[in-house]
């Protein structure tokens, strides 16, 4: 092939490659090449796939991806505005280019939401100098060496060779329903509820405003959700400077704020003193949140908000929009104001994590002194 260059280096190894386990709606897998041209040429990836579901959500694609040097981005397409849904076997292509600026190309299938997600026969093809696509050979392009201890040989989960992400919600797996030869590769999606986003207003059972409250403090939870689920034990105890808070400490109080407006909007009154024992650390955060909130995965800290939350809506479904103009006996501000601001508090503390977040260092590589003997 005159004037093109390709040094393969399939993600065959996990080795020295990072792992990491997350929760997502969707998960990937995919193999690398090193690639350049001196003058634009195109790509080919096309593959055999089929969904097998209930899900509406549901649908997988093909996607590929140039990493461009000095960090430029390059072409990029996953197919999401023509998603794969049919559950019978088809091929599917995606067409790309590179050219002297192209560094590394990437590329696999990606599967969304609930169902049996089947991908098989994966070719790939470059353009030559006289406009023909000739093919580059793909190690286990067909699946045939299949998956062992869900790990899928020359391949990589996630969308990056050097950092592999395993996706709770899928399981990984060869199937003897393909395409080409005896396996293909099977993702299944069990348990993944899909929420709308993007809209306010519009609950069930809920009156008006009191429907688009629910909405936002729902559409700001689900972003602080996403952004610490899959951070490590680490990440959430990692403490910033002596005034910071820990980010799990911060779950904790945007928890015990809501409980607080619970009992104040709800029954009309203050924490008592066995919820002052269980929330007043969180709720003031300081030292005391500080000595308190540490040593807890991300679940701990997100199951009591959800439960915190769940409580909201409940008690909120049972009120009206007349409810939400009454003013709280002593208060001065109505009960829609209190949970506005339950709502921008969420925000306020969304920046606070984000801000922390972006500033964890590495966390320090464990030394051992000594070799450890049997």
């Amino acid at each position: 092939m005159k004037k093109i260059y390709l040094l393969l280096f399939f993600a065959v190894s996990c080795l020295n490659a990072q792992v990491k386990e997350v929760s997502s709606t969707w998960s990937s897998f995919t193999q690398s090449i090193s690639i350049q041209s001196k003058t634009k040429k195109k790509f080919r990836i096309e593959a055999y796939a089929k969904v097998v579901t209930d899900d509406k959500n549901a649908s997988s694609g093909l996607w590929a991806r140039v990493d461009n040097k000095n960090d430029e981005k390059g072409f990029f397409d996953n197919m999401s505005d023509r998603p794969i849904t049919a559950p019978t076997w088809q091929p599917y292509v995606i067409e790309g280019t590179i050219d002297s600026n192209s560094e590394t190309l990437n590329f696999g299938g990606v599967a969304e939401y609930n169902g049996r997600f089947y991908f098989d026969n994966f070719k790939l093809s470059i353009e030559n100098d006289k406009g023909v696509f000739e093919p580059v050979t793909l190690q286990n392009h067909s699946f045939e060496q299949p998956v062992k201890s869900g790990t899928l040989p020359k391949w990589s989960l996630g969308v990056t060779k050097d950092k592999i992400v395993k996706v709770r919600e899928f399981e990984l797996s060869s199937s003897t329903d393909g395409s080409d030869g005896k396996y293909s590769v099977l993702f299944e999606g069990k348990g993944i509820v899909y929420k709308e986003r993007g809209k306010i207003g519009g609950v069930e059972g809920a009156s008006p405003q009191i429907g688009a409250m629910i909405s936002m403090l729902e559409d700001l939870k689900d972003r602080v959700e996403n952004k610490v689920k899959n951070m490590s034990q680490y990440e959430l105890d990692y403490l910033h400077d002596e005034k910071a808070n820990r980010i799990g400490s911060l779950i904790m109080h945007l928890a015990a704020a809501e409980a607080y407006y619970q009992v104040y909007t709800f029954e009309g009154r203050e924490f008592n003193e066995e919820e002052k024992k269980k929330w007043q650390a969180a709720l003031d955060l300081d030292q005391g949140g500080r000595d308190t909130f540490n040593g807890h995965n991300a679940q701990y800290y997100l199951d009591i908000y959800n439960e915190v939350r769940a409580k909201t809506i409940a008690e909120l479904k049972k009120r009206d929009d007349a409810w939400f103009a009454e003013v709280p006996k002593g208060s001065g501000i109505s009960n829609h104001y209190c949970w506005f601001h339950v709502m921008e508090h969420q925000s306020s503390h969304l920046g606070q994590i984000l801000f922390l977040s972006k500033r964890i260092p590495p966390q320090p590589e464990v030394k051992l002194d000594n070799t450890i003997k049997n």
